[in-house]
């Protein structure tokens, strides 16, 4: 394409496409489909199901476990009934169970994504053989004419060639929020800003016309945005880098201490088998084979709130990257704003009044602007009685509707002749006649309504207009915009000749698609968060700027405005320096721009959320760390390219996304921790039975019923814990900061995982010398005392898990002021925590699986007092991080 087709004559168009004013033939058009094919967006391509599925198999932490677990069954076939078979039987389930869950849950809401599709029109007339015949949108080729009628979705990009009062909503390609009349005449060298163009996926809200097909498909604007929205990668979630990191850290930590100990058994003299046997133990313990599922299992929950709260996840991850965001690039219309203009201000006997007055239905003037907002017109009711047409005509019945009978007003006084409203006359002229008599109504543009207009009509009598008047008339005109309202003057003259002129000034109305309720709550709650939110928006720069300080986005004749045209002047260099400040408002930008802003805030090390619902959207929502669509008035292509899709519309539902983003990172944290500390007295018995030659305190089957059993639950119990406090307090998650921090490994291993290893070797050796073993002494694993034994210790970690599960809940704030009982899911894992103990412990067939024993309530109270040490340790560690304990702040918090 040229990208000239606005500007060149029709004659030289229709040459260049082959085409004439008849239209093409049914032949030429059937070799010009098999030359550029169907008239259709090409959808991405999706990986097969199968192969979607396999990628969650061979992950790191996947091929990890199934290393693991082929060791075991080859431990099993060597030296077989030492329970190695259960050890790699569990370790295959986990991934594959773990595969299952995590492909399922992206299914689901792929399957829902696609249930929000909206298809375009799939028929419109097309002028073929000379004859308007109705076909399918899809069979459209450049050449073709077709014509367009209100409620119409334009099929492909055309240049018009007739038009009646046609009015389309760009919106969808330009984020332009008001519906623009088109003309036959080029009106701007850019060819999105000329009004003798049309282009695929945007709407006619009213008048008829026809267009010349140029450009089909892939080759249109939209199709132009969509190829560059599919050349942007996939990135990886902070979540995903963070536990890929996190996996890497105690995978080198596991292999590195299971080798360490492979060796130092063959050094010792220990059989080869015997010391792989060891280092298998050594590696199951050190790696948390709960971690994926559990984490799966959390974002799957935390995505179904969401869901409730009107936010879709695409991605489970995405749950997460929100909670990270440091900057909110949020369009204006639909998001910010309620997409639905409305009444607003009046400008009556020469003030202003809010039209919300109680009082206004019995003003001077209020009938005549009533009449004028009704008859001058073209608005009408459809079946479910809203009033559909050009949105600013409806907004006035809407109004007119509260005050009065539009029905009886418009039967009353029967209309004989109407001036459409164009942009170069930027005015309507409705001609009604009553009772004999004619009554000329007009609305329109201030300045043509004043012009025309030779007097005012003032508390109720008709009076010249003076120089005064016009000058006050300009300046709450010039007060109203400044607010971010359209505004139309309207007046009427009795009879009429012919003659645009001698009218009776009424009123200025101003009309305003005003922000949402909360968005301003919203907007302050994220800068208490230290999230930095700007609009970006294909508005004007005085529109942008009046409905931004009404939402509390920037403060009134502060905000730092740049245009898209001005923004074409700016370096990178400029540009960051621009992002730095505050305030900001992006208006008139092009879609290559938007992802420009992107791009440079990533650069600055911003981690970005994008809102959008237009097709001008989707390569900034594709490249941005978060996408956010809209649900309600989205385009599809806008919703394809998003991670989140908003069901509602509403600004306030991604900081509540947000807020509960944060609340997952430090839930996932929680449990992570949670889940760490058992590592150690999983890893010393080992490191005990090597250096002290003493039966072997825990074997790898309990390890595993710790790791894929008891821990379970509860740590799905923390992945749901309420926020704290001061969640959305706090500035964002830098970049920098790591899942797995040194802190949480020094929590977690030197301080309560050595308080349960005590617990634990407390426990065994109690056990042991009260059955009368010595020191030195070999034990046979089928031996009782050496089940009790190691039952006690197993029973002991579990003990000190239920109170470590507990301090875990909280980051800072105390456990009592959480309420005990406040999480349930928490409290149904202790519960099966203790279920599974006494299943394992005194069930006759778990015994022999496990080898375990039953043991007395004392032997299984012996780890009681380090249980409570950890809670209350851990109660007095918090109590000085609120103080502002800064050796605690520094060196015992995570």
């Amino acid at each position: 394409m040229a990208n000239d087709e606005h500007k060149i004559s029709l004659e030289e168009l229709y040459g260049r496409l082959g085409s004439s004013a008849s239209g093409l033939t049914g032949e030429e058009a059937g070799i010009r489909r098999r030359q550029y094919g169907l008239n259709v967006l090409e959808a991405g391509k999706k990986s097969p199901l199968a192969l979607r599925f396999g990628k969650h198999l061979v992950n790191f932490f996947a091929i990890l476990l199934w290393t693991g677990s082929a060791l075991a069954f080859l431990a099993e076939r060597l030296s077989p009934g030492e329970g190695y078979l259960y050890i790699g039987v569990a370790l295959s389930v986990v991934v594959v169970l773990n595969a299952v869950f995590t492909f399922v849950q992206e299914y689901q809401a792929e399957r829902i994504i696609e249930s929000f599709r909206r298809m375009m029109p799939v028929t419109i007339e097309v002028l073929r053989n000379g004859v308007r015949d109705e076909m399918q949108s899809g069979d459209v080729v450049p050449g073709d004419i077709v014509f367009l009628e209100a409620g119409d979705k334009v099929p492909a990009d055309g240049r018009l060639i007739m038009e009646n009062s046609l009015k389309v909503d760009h919106s969808s390609l330009t984020g332009e929020s008001e519906p623009q009349l088109r003309t036959l005449e080029c009106t701007h060298e850019n060819i999105l800003e000329s009004r003798n163009m049309v282009f695929s996926g945007t709407l006619v809200q009213s008048g008829d016309g026809a267009a010349l097909i140029y450009a089909t498909g892939m080759n249109t604007q939209i199709g132009r945005i969509a190829g560059l929205t599919k050349k942007i990668g996939e990135t990886a979630s902070p979540l995903r880098k963070e536990l890929n990191h996190f996996i890497r850290i105690i995978s080198i930590i596991a292999i590195a201490l299971g080798v360490t100990f492979f060796i130092i058994g063959v050094l010792m003299g220990n059989r080869l088998m015997g010391s792989m046997i060891f280092a298998i133990g050594i590696i199951v313990a050190n790696v948390p084979e709960g971690l994926l599922p559990t984490v799966t299992l959390c974002l799957g929950m935390a995505s179904k709130r969401m869901a409730k709260r009107n936010a879709l996840i695409k991605k489970l991850e995405s749950v997460e990257t929100l909670g990270s965001t440091t900057v909110i690039c949020t369009d204006k219309t639909g998001t910010i704003t309620e997409n639905r203009i409305t009444v607003n201000t009046l400008f009556l006997n020469m003030d202003e009044r809010n039209v919300h007055e109680e009082s206004i239905e019995s003003l001077p003037g209020m009938a005549e602007l009533l009449k004028i907002s009704a008859l001058c017109n073209n608005a009408r009711k459809n079946a479910s009685g809203e009033f559909h047409g050009d949105p600013t005509e409806a907004a006035l019945l809407s109004f007119v509707k509260r005050h009065a009978d539009i029905e009886k007003m418009v039967g009353e006084n029967m209309r004989i002749r109407e001036v459409p409203f164009d942009s170069i006359r930027r005015r309507m002229l409705s001609v009604n006649s009553a009772n004999g008599a004619e009554t000329a109504y007009l609305k329109g543009a201030p300045e043509v309504v004043i012009e025309k207009s030779n007097s005012i009509l003032y508390r109720g009598e008709v009076i010249g207009i003076t120089r005064e008047h016009r000058d006050r008339v300009m300046h709450y005109c010039q007060r109203l915009a400044s607010r971010g309202e359209r505004v139309l003057a309207l007046a009427y003259k009795d009879g009429f000749f012919g003659m645009e002129e001698g009218f009776v000034f009424v009123a200025l109305v101003g009309m305003i698609d005003p922000p949402r309720k909360g968005v301003a709550e919203a907007v302050s709650k994220c800068r208490m968060a230290g999230i930095k939110v700007i609009m970006v928006t294909g508005d004007y720069s005085v529109t942008a700027e009046a409905i931004g300080a009404m939402a509390g986005l920037v403060e009134r004749h502060k905000a730092n405005i740049i245009t898209g045209e001005e923004l074409e002047r700016y370096d990178d260099g400029l540009l960051k320096g621009f992002l730095g400040k505050d305030n900001l408002i992006f208006a008139r930008t092009s879609p290559a721009q938007k992802l420009r802003i992107v791009k440079t805030l990533q650069s600055m090390g911003e981690v970005v959320t994008v809102t959008g619902d237009g097709v001008n959207d989707a390569p900034a929502l594709k490249q941005a760390d978060m996408g956010v669509a809209m649900g309600m008035c989205g385009t599809e292509v806008a919703k394809e390219a998003a991670d989140i899709v908003l069901l509602d519309d509403h600004f306030a539902t991604i900081v509540s996304a947000i807020e509960e983003g944060r609340t997952v990172f430090g839930n996932i944290r929680k449990f992570i921790a949670y889940i760490l500390t058992s590592n150690i007295p999983e890893i010393l018995p080992f490191i005990a039975f090597a250096l002290l030659s003493i039966p072997l305190p825990l074997t790898v089957v309990l390890i595993l019923s710790i790791d894929l059993g008891t821990d379970l639950l509860p740590a799905l119990g923390l992945g749901v814990e309420a926020p704290e406090d001061d969640v959305m307090k706090r500035p964002p998650r830098p970049r920098s900061e790591r899942l797995l921090t040194s802190n949480m490994l020094f929590m977690s291993y030197g301080v309560t995982g050595m308080i349960q290893a005590a617990a634990g070797f407390f426990s065994y050796f109690v056990v042991l010398y009260s059955g009368g073993w010595t020191w030195g002494r070999s034990l046979a694993q089928s031996d009782p005392l050496y089940s009790k034994a190691v039952t006690a210790f197993f029973v002991s970690i579990i003990i000190c898990q239920i109170a470590n599960v507990m301090v875990s809940r909280t980051r800072k704030e105390s456990v009592f002021k959480k309420g005990l009982f406040s999480n349930r899911l928490v409290l149904l894992g202790i519960l099966s925590e203790l279920a599974l103990v006494w299943i394992i412990t005194d069930s006759p067939t778990a015994q022999k699986i496990f080898g375990t024993h039953a043991l007395t309530f004392f032997e299984m109270s012996l780890a009681a007092p380090f249980a409570l040490l950890i809670f209350f340790s851990d109660e007095l560690r918090k109590a000085m991080l609120r103080r502002g304990n800064m050796f605690v702040a520094k060196h015992l918090s995570w």
